[in-house]
Formats: C-alpha cells, structure tokens, sequence
C-alpha cells in the first residue's frame, strides 16, 4: 500500500502578510534565513511568467509589426531555376486582379516547413505537366507576414486556387495534399 504524502503550500496572502508584518511581530531569523528571505522576495518579484502589462488601450498585436527572433534560414531547398516563382504580395494582388484565361494556383509556404518543402516538389511537377495551361506562384509567408495575414493562413503550406472565371469561387486547402487531388481541382473545378 503506498503512503501518499500531502505538503502545503502557502497562499500569496499569506507570504504577503508574512513580508508585510511589522519587525516587532516577525519572528527573529538567523542570518541564514533571512538570506533565504530576501532571495524568495527576489524571486518573487522577478517570476518568469510576470509580464509587464500595457495600460495603452490603443495597443493591439496587430498594428505593430512583428518582430523576429532570429533571421529566419535562408533555404538550402528553395532555388531560382524552378518554374514556381516566388512573388511579392503587390505581385499576387496584380495577379488575381488583372485578365488571365488560366487558373492560378498561390502556395503560402515558409522556408522552415517541412510539409512545404515536399508541396514545392509536386507543384514543380505540376508545373512541368500543365505548362502554360496553369500559372503557379509561392508566397513565402515570412517576408510577406502581413498580406498572410489578410488571407488568414493559420497553417503551412495553404493553397488557393483562383479561377480565371470571377464567378466561381477561390479554393482553399490546408497541409500537404497529393498531386492527384490538385490535378483534380484544376481540371473539374477551375
């Protein structure tokens, strides 16, 4: 039979009435303990999962611009020479506005997703196989933050398909999907 073992834990009312008593009513430490004391307010006052709060009732996530740790990598996999050509977010805009007579397929990706790199392989092929019939572009998703955003691309990689027609509706698809399913969309729903 196991014995468990209950410990308490002291309240914050309680550690802070403890801080908070008068010197006359506290109890007399030795010079270890108060050491121990004063590293404890320490801690206290410096928790990692204390978060200065903003009273600015203006700030919001997304009218400042994000900040990036680190520069993200450069992408070992992501060369000039492939038929899918990475276009700005100005680029896209003109695209999707301007005539065109053939679908248009946008790839948001990123060069860190691994899904997105096994998506740019299928849509090379897919590129090579409809040749001028299809016009394929990536978006990288780090150097375009803003317009991903605006699209609202929650996952990598995120494919729209946009008809050349203005009365059908775009398609949208999420994750890593087989080359049959685009050819699919491509050639029943565009």
């Amino acid at each position: 039979m196991a014995l468990l073992h209950f410990h308490t834990i002291p309240t914050f009312s309680s550690i802070s009435s403890f801080y908070s008593s008068s010197p006359s009513t506290s109890p007399q430490f030795s010079p270890s303990h108060s050491s121990s004391v004063k590293t404890l307010q320490q801690n206290l006052s410096l928790s990692p999962f204390s978060f200065p709060i903003t009273k600015d009732p203006h700030f919001s996530f997304s009218t400042h611009p994000r900040r990036l740790l680190c520069k993200p990598p450069l992408g070992k996999y992501v060369r000039e020479d492939y038929l899918v050509k990475k276009k700005t977010a100005q680029e896209i805009q003109e695209l999707v506005k301007g005539e065109r007579n053939v679908p248009l397929v946008i790839d948001f990706y990123a060069t860190w997703c691994g899904p997105c790199i096994l998506m740019a392989q299928e849509l090379e092929m897919l590129a090579v196989e409809y040749e001028s019939n299809v016009l394929i572009v990536k978006v990288d998703t780090d150097d375009e933050y803003e317009f991903a955003r605006d699209m609202q691309v929650r996952g990598l990689p995120t494919l729209f398909f946009i008809s050349p027609d203005p009365n059908k509706d775009a398609i949208r698809t999420e994750g890593l999907i087989p080359i049959q399913m685009m050819r699919d969309i491509i050639d029943k729903d565009m």
